[in-house]
């Protein structure tokens, strides 16, 4: 497994609006744009919201987010490696990590929302303890959305 550097930045970070990017574009090739759910980065509300990038050698190549849905429940937001340095252990090093932060914020569970167009996904979630459950919050009437939720061991 490569070992990466994982830092904390905030929304406005270049590398992760770059990383963001190339989610985007990868989704775009994926779905329709309507069933792609983002995040609005002029929200007041995305200072609640935990960014992550990955770093190998000061080349950012992956990030993630926390983003509080209520006092129990976090969800899995902007999740995302370049393709070049997929299937070398840095998606379950960001994971890892942001559970973490989910624990020490005492979340009890972590939400996520991906789709069927994004197989690689579901199949490492499910890897890596996540189970489907119903589609939650802006998803309960998006078809195209699967569901998972993975609970936090206190």
């Amino acid at each position: 497994m490569q070992k990466v550097t994982l830092n904390v930045v905030t929304p406005q970070n270049e590398d992760l609006q770059m990383l963001i990017r190339k989610l985007d574009e990868d989704l775009l090739e994926r779905y329709p744009a309507e069933e792609i759910f983002g995040l609005d980065f002029t929200d007041e509300k995305i200072k609640d919201i935990l960014f992550l990038v990955a770093y190998d050698n000061e080349i950012p190549v992956g990030c993630g987010a926390i983003r509080p849905l209520d006092e129990e429940s976090t969800e899995l937001k902007r999740f995302f490696v370049d393709e070049s340095y997929r299937n070398r252990g840095i998606a379950k090093q960001i994971l890892f990590e942001l559970e973490a932060k989910a624990k020490a914020m005492h979340f009890r569970s972590i939400k996520l929302e991906a789709g069927e167009a994004q197989p690689e996904a579901l199949s490492f979630y499910r890897k890596h303890g996540y189970s489907l459950i119903d589609r939650f919050g802006i998803y309960v009437d998006s078809e195209s959305s699967v569901c998972y939720e993975k609970q936090l061991q206190e």
